[in-house]
């Protein structure tokens, strides 16, 4: 299965992504809570989309499965992490320790 798709990112959350066929007509497809929450979307580009075509951050066979059960794929944003925490790797969190 392929699919030619347009991808559209939020202006209100970064991270955000709709992936929809081209030439989908976005207020016909879209719940309108979802275009509500999503803002209005700005169009990033264009891709012909194939189950050996390899996205960042979301498995392609999820995205082509999404728009062929729904109209629509979407990309929720990478779960954040605080700022003043650092992950440190398992050894330097003993590094110190007296036991």
């Amino acid at each position: 299965m392929k699919s030619l798709v347009t991808i559209y990112k939020s202006p209100k959350r970064e991270g955000m992504y709709l992936y929809l066929n081209k030439g989908t007509i976005l207020e016909k497809t879209l719940p309108e809570a979802l275009l509500q929450a999503f803002g209005k979307p700005v169009h990033v580009f264009d891709l012909l989309l194939t189950p050996e075509k390899k996205l960042a951050r979301v498995e392609t066979a999820s995205v082509l499965q999404g728009i062929w059960d729904h109209g629509f794929y979407l990309q929720m944003p990478p779960k954040e992490q605080d700022d003043y925490l650092i992950k440190l790797p398992d050894e330097f969190l003993s590094f110190n320790d007296p036991t």
